[in-house]
C-alpha cells in the first residue's frame, strides 16, 4: 500500500493508496480529481508527481503544483 499526499489549494494531506502494481503519473492525476470531487479532469495536469520510499520502505507519491525556484 502506498501513501499519496495531494497539495491542492493551499492545503496539502494524505490518502492511503491501495494499487496492484505501478500507478502511472496520470493515474495519480485522475485519482486525485475522483478523491477531491473536482469537475475538471485537468485539474492537475500542470502538478508534478513526485515518488519517494518512508523510512521503512513504504511508497510515497506526491501530487504538487510546480514551484518557480528550484531544478
Amino acid at each position: 500500500m502506498a501513501t499519496l499526499n495531494i497539495t491542492y489549494n493551499g492545503l496539502s494531506s494524505d490518502v492511503p493508496l491501495e494499487a496492484d502494481g505501478a500507478v502511472s503519473d496520470a493515474d495519480v492525476r485522475r485519482i486525485a480529481v475522483e478523491l477531491l470531487g473536482l469537475p475538471r479532469e485537468d485539474t492537475f495536469q500542470h502538478y508534478v508527481v513526485d515518488r519517494f520510499r518512508g523510512p521503512r520502505g513504504e511508497e510515497r507519491i506526491y501530487l504538487r503544483p510546480k514551484v518557480p525556484f528550484g531544478a
